[in-house]
C-alpha cells in the first residue's frame, strides 16, 4: 500500500467560495487533490466529500453521469457550511481509465448497463481504492467526517481503511433524462441510494 504525500498548496477562488486547493502526489506518480475551506483542524466531524474523477462530467458537463452537478452540489454544500474538505482522487471511470470508460460508453450505447460494460472489457463494477483519503486526512489531522454521499459502499470503504463516518448527508443533484438508466444501475446493482 502506497503512501501518498503532500506537494503544494495555494488559493483557489472558486464561484462558490474560495478554497485552499493542497496537492498529493503517490509514489507511482498520480496527484490527488484536497480543497478546504474555514477551519478543519478544531472540529470533531469535518464535512467531507470524496469524489473520483470525471473529466466528462466534470469538465465536459456530460449528461450521461450525475459527476459534475454532485462536485459542485459538495462544493456548494462546503462553503454554506464555511468548513470542510473536498478529496478529488484521480481514479477515473471508478478507477478503470479515460480510455477503457469511453470503451464502456460505446458499450452502454449497444444497451449494456455501467456493470455491464466494465465487466465485459474485463474490469470489476468498481476498482477505485479509498487507503489514499486516509493519508490526505491524517495531513490535515481530520479523524472524523460527515461524508457527502448516495453510496453507502464508500461509507464501508472509507471505514475499512481507518477512516471514522460519524454521518453521511446525501447529495440529490445531476438526474436527467439521459441518465435515468445509469442511475437506476448504480442503485439497482451497486446499493446507491437516491
Amino acid at each position: 500500500m502506497s503512501s501518498c504525500k503532500f506537494a503544494s498548496e495555494s488559493k483557489l477562488p472558486t464561484k462558490f467560495g474560495e478554497f485552499t486547493i493542497s496537492t498529493f502526489e503517490e509514489p507511482c506518480g498520480k496527484d490527488h487533490i484536497a480543497l478546504t475551506i474555514g477551519d478543519i483542524k478544531n472540529q470533531d466531524t469535518v464535512m467531507c466529500r470524496v469524489h473520483s474523477e470525471c473529466l466528462t462530467g466534470d469538465a465536459l458537463h456530460s449528461l450521461r453521469c450525475d459527476c459534475g452537478p454532485q462536485l459542485h452540489e459538495a462544493m456548494e454544500k462546503l462553503a454554506k457550511n464555511k468548513s470542510g474538505i473536498l478529496l478529488y482522487l484521480r481514479q477515473e471511470g471508478r478507477g478503470i481509465g479515460l480510455v477503457n470508460k469511453i470503451r464502456a460508453y460505446a458499450l452502454q450505447d449497444q444497451g449494456h448497463d455501467t456493470v455491464e460494460a466494465n465487466e465485459m472489457l474485463g474490469f470489476a463494477a468498481d476498482l477505485r481504492e479509498y487507503n489514499i483519503c486516509l493519508d490526505i486526512l491524517e495531513h490535515f489531522k481530520i479523524t472524523s467526517v460527515n461524508l457527502l454521499t448516495n453510496n453507502p459502499k464508500k461509507v464501508s470503504a472509507l471505514e475499512e481503511v481507518g477512516i471514522r463516518v460519524t454521518k453521511r448527508t446525501s447529495l440529490h443533484e445531476g438526474e436527467n433524462k439521459v441518465n435515468q438508466e445509469y442511475l437506476n444501475t448504480k442503485r439497482d446493482k451497486m446499493g446507491h441510494l437516491r
